[in-house]
Order: C-alpha cells, then structure tokens, then sequence
C-alpha cells in the first residue's frame, strides 16, 4: 500500500516537457532521502523475487524515474538536480541496501553524468542530450568495455570492437560482457578501436535501440542476479560521426582519469556498503529476536555476539567515514588521485565483504538459508572484489609508487 501511494505521489509531480525550463523537477518534490526511503521498502519487497528468477527489477526504475532520482546528477541548467556526488552515493547506499542490482545500476547511471558534468570530456551537444533524457525519460546510461578475450581495458590492450567510418557514420561491430544494465539502457557508452590507418581508440556513444544491437543473456552469476549484466553484440550498428565522444591514439591515453576514478570509487562502494548495512541490521533483529531454549536469552545477550556485531560496526564506521569525506573531496575539488580512490575503492569493499561474512559467522544455518536475506547479501557483496581496479592492481599501483618504480 504504501508503495502503492508512494508511486501515484511521484507520478502526479511529473513535470510536463512543455513546462521544463529554470524550474527542475528537484524543485517540485520532497527532498532526496525522503524520496529515497519512501521506494526502498518496495524495492527490499521485491529483492528476493528479482534474485531468484535474475529478471530485471524494472518496475524499481520506473519509480526512481518517476521520483526524479534519475536526474539527480543531471545540471540544473538543463532542468536537473545539481546534485553532488556526496548526495549521489548516500542514495546509491541506500537503494543498495534495499535492492543491491538496481543500486548498482543506478551508480553506474549517477557516475556517467557526475563526470560528464566535472571533467568536460564530453562535446556539448552529447551531454546535453543524454542530460535532457535522464530528465524527460527512463533515460539509463552505462559504459560498455570489458570483451570476451581483452577482459577489462584497464589492464591493457585494445579491444576487438571497431568503429568503421563511412560516409554516413561510424558503423559498430563487437561484443561486450558483464554489461551492467542492459535490459533498460538507452544510452551505451561504448570502447572501440577505429578503422583508420593510424588507430585510435575510445569511447562512442551508442542508443540502445539502435538496429543491429543484439542483447544475450548470457548473465547467470552467484551474486547480483538482477543486474542484467549480458553480454551485447554491435553488428554493423550506425551512428553519427559527432557521436565520439573521447576518442584518441593509443599512446596518448595516460593514467587513468582522476575524476573517473574517484567518482566511481565513492559510488562503487557504496553500492557494497549498502549491502553489508542491510546485513547488519537483519543481523541485529535475529540476535535481538532468537531465543535458544538452552540459553533462555536473546542471542544478543551473548557477549561474542557483542563483540562481532561491534567488529562489524567499526568496519562501516570506517566506510562511512571514507565514503563521506572522500565524496566531500571531490564535490570541493580537492587535489585527489586516482589512487586515492582506487584505496577506498578497495578499503570500502573489503571491509563491507568482511562484515557480512562476520554476520555469517553469528548465524550458522539461519544465515545461509535462502529463507532469510543474508545468503544473498553475501553473495552480493562478494561480487565488489571483482569491480575495477581489481585489489591486486591497486595493491601493486601504491606498492610501486612507494617504492619509486
């Protein structure tokens, strides 16, 4: 019922296009957390099911659309939210901690339109575009990189997907994997190499609908079953020349890019803190609410529960405090790093993998049967190690920046 109601609120703010100008549909409606916490119980409801049978949460999506989230990054120049990134990852947080696939769908949308609204890479044209479209629609955007045999770009390598040129545009063929979101994109940022005689490489924006794009779901993973994460076959696809969006020669890619690092290492983990909240608090409510007969007590009473339940809160102090400053950081400009980011990246998710695995420990057969919520979150959570950069990147990046190499 109260998603029920919670929906036809949304649905009646809508702002008609017509209408769109300096007032943003941020204006119209209750502020962020508040419209957050009014759609997580539904998407929490609906978790288990959308785990169980891998179907796409879609109905999630809609209700985020229809309250506005979605162009919560989005400039309010163009009639947007403005929002920061450190308001972007408290509401991933909180939608992960409901619904842990439609979180990390969202973060990926929220990174796209935080960069392009920091670091100007984009044409104009392209980022006004994908901008109105989160407003107007259930408009998501994802980057499309990792390939069958390249693995992930950013262990090197050029991919095999080509951006041919011809008269009337590029034309797209490939395919990617692990391609989060896929079900309901409508924009992919894609990695290709071009045709020309001197190659470059990079990114081209791509609409989801366009002919000759073949989603196969191929997506059958332990943890975020509901992520649609297939794979995406381009053949042939047509785009127009202006739809480069950073293309270049292979040796002038440097280091990665500081404002894409750091965005997504905040918004990454905070989809995996989200995860291992939601398993504390379900923690908390079994220990509080199981009653052994040969102990004649909450469990809670324990002082090992105490002790591991404090472990556990100690780990997402620390993620709650990364998360927050680092966010803070780079909402102020701060002088960051990529590494920097990539160590809370690695930091956040560690620590939310072993809180959970924490609450297991507590749990014995409770927490593993699929009657109760924990088995999933782990399963979720376990999937953050596998996030770029990978730990042993990040480990080896800081190892040899400390050592001079």
């Amino acid at each position: 019922m109260q998603q029920t109601q919670a929906r036809a609120v949304y649905r009646g703010l809508r702002i008609p296009h017509r209408q769109r100008g300096p007032l943003s549909i941020m204006d119209a409606i209750p502020g962020i957390i508040d419209r957050v916490s009014l759609l997580t119980p539904g998407f929490a409801e609906r978790a288990t099911l959308h785990d169980r049978t891998a179907g796409f949460p879609f109905e999630n999506f809609q209700e985020l659309a229809d309250a506005g989230l979605l162009a919560l990054p989005v400039p309010k120049a163009i009639g947007g939210g403005g929002g920061s990134v450190a308001e972007a990852t408290r509401v991933v947080g909180l939608v992960a901690a409901a619904d842990a696939a439609t979180g990390l769908v969202l973060a990926m949308h929220y990174i796209h339109h935080l960069v392009i609204a920091k670091n100007g890479h984009w044409p104009a044209s392209l980022a006004q575009k994908v901008g109105r479209d989160a407003i107007d629609d259930i408009a998501l955007i994802n980057a499309l990189r990792v390939e069958p045999d390249l693995g992930s770009p950013a262990r090197g390598g050029l991919p095999a997907t080509t951006a041919r040129r011809t008269p009337e545009g590029w034309r797209i063929s490939g395919r990617k994997i692990y391609s989060t979101g896929a079900p309901i994109l409508k924009w992919m940022t894609v990695w290709a190499k071009t045709d020309e005689p001197d190659v470059r490489v990079g990114l081209f924006l791509v609409p989801a609908k366009s002919d000759g794009i073949r989603i196969v779901e191929t997506w059958d993973h332990l943890g975020l079953r509901a992520s649609g994460s297939h794979d995406v076959v381009f053949h042939d696809v047509l785009i127009p020349l202006d739809h480069e969006i950073d293309v270049r020669r292979p040796d002038a890619w440097g280091p990665p890019d500081v404002t894409q690092s750091t965005i997504q290492a905040v918004l990454v983990g905070a989809v995996y803190d989200g995860v291992a909240r939601a398993a504390r608090d379900w923690l908390v409510d079994f220990l509080r609410t199981r009653v052994p007969s040969s102990l004649g007590a909450p469990l809670s009473t324990l002082p090992r529960a105490q002790e591991i339940v404090g472990g556990i809160e100690a780990k997402l102090a620390v993620n709650a405090r990364l998360l927050h400053s680092f966010a803070g950081d780079i909402d102020a400009d701060a002088a960051l790093t990529a590494g920097e980011g990539n160590i809370v990246k690695l930091t956040v998710t560690n620590n939310a993998v072993a809180a959970v695995e924490d609450a297991l420990s507590l749990t014995s057969n409770h927490g593993l049967t699929r009657a109760n919520p924990l088995e999933r979150h782990y399963r979720d959570v376990l999937c953050g190690r596998v996030h770029t950069p990978q730990d042993d990147s990040t480990r080896i990046a800081a190892g040899r920046h400390a050592l001079g190499i």
